[in-house]
């Protein structure tokens, strides 16, 4: 099945570029041609690179290692925010915080910060203080969750970055080879795709395309994850026959035994009863009869005498 269809791109405004003077050249394998001085991307290729990102994606994801979404620019902040969601991974959608990623121990302390001003806020901490302590402390934490609030529950750097715009996160981008962490962007005319590890040619300032990058690359997560609860369920389920045939034999030795054990009940009632009835012959053969048994009269009849 298609991960997406020329049909959709064609509806987003994937296609269309910057101006032609605002291009960057090493941006022209990527371009179809001009209209009305606006440079018009090859949707043909956009597919392509569009496959081969949500591959990328998917082998990450499924080898146990995270995505991050990074979108700071307006058009972006609320879908990068709201997919990033959907499938369960981190985002940067306000601010990128140099040292994210090749400062990642700074980071951590930070987000400790917050989640202690969370729970102060819930464990009655803030009841004991001042109102110009909780203002704040409030703010603070408002601050520190408008930018962290996406990586809060992050304890390592991502596996795969995904940007858009790589002009407007070219400190994302930085870090990202710096740390050698592949990156799945979308690159505009007038951006440089040298050095991303997975381009995507596409309009990167529409609404509607940038939603339907973001909706890929998602599924793209989604999809994996997935794929490792089959995984686990196919596991599970071979551990269920190996289970089945080990309660088979213990049925079937269980059934043995029960088979035994009537058998040697069997043989033991008819032992017994051969034996008992041996010596009952024995004793009514070896006992006469009136042996051991003397008259009454001749006992009191000889005492009297």
């Amino acid at each position: 099945m298609a991960v997406v269809t020329m049909k959709s791109l064609l509806e987003s405004g994937v296609h269309f570029g910057h101006q032609v003077k605002r291009w960057d050249p090493r941006m022209k394998k990527y371009i179809f041609a001009e209209r009305n001085g606006i440079h018009i991307i090859d949707l043909q290729k956009t597919i392509q690179a569009i496959k081969d990102a949500y591959e990328a994606v998917r082998r990450t994801v499924a080898s146990g290692k995270t995505v991050m979404f990074v979108g700071t620019k307006k058009q972006a902040q609320q879908t990068i925010q709201k997919e990033a969601e959907r499938c369960g991974m981190y985002y940067v959608n306000n601010r990128w915080l140099g040292g994210m990623l090749t400062n990642f121990v700074t980071i951590k302390k930070s987000l400790l910060r917050l989640k202690k001003l969370e729970k102060m806020e819930v464990d009655g901490t803030f009841e004991n203080l001042t109102k110009k302590e909780i203002a704040g402390l409030a703010k603070e934490r408002q601050k520190l969750q408008k930018n962290l609030g996406g990586i809060k529950e992050m304890k390592d750097p991502p596996g795969i970055l995904f940007i858009i715009d790589t002009r407007m996160e070219a400190i994302a981008v930085a870090e990202a080879q710096r740390m050698g962490i592949p990156i799945v962007a979308v690159v505009d005319t007038n951006c440089n795709p040298d050095g991303i590890s997975h381009p995507i040619p596409g309009n990167d300032d529409a609404i509607r395309a940038i939603s339907l990058f973001t909706s890929i690359i998602a599924n793209a997560v989604v999809e994996a994850d997935n794929e490792v609860g089959l995984k686990i369920i196919e596991t599970l389920g071979d551990e269920d026959e190996e289970m089945e045939d080990v309660m088979s034999d213990a049925s079937v030795k269980e059934e043995a035994r029960e088979v035994d054990i009537a058998a040697a009940i069997e043989k033991y009632s008819n032992e017994t009863t051969e034996t008992a009835s041996g010596s009952e012959t024995t004793t009514e053969e070896e006992a006469p009869a009136g042996d051991g048994i003397q008259d009454d009269d001749k006992i009191y009849g000889d005492r009297g005498d």
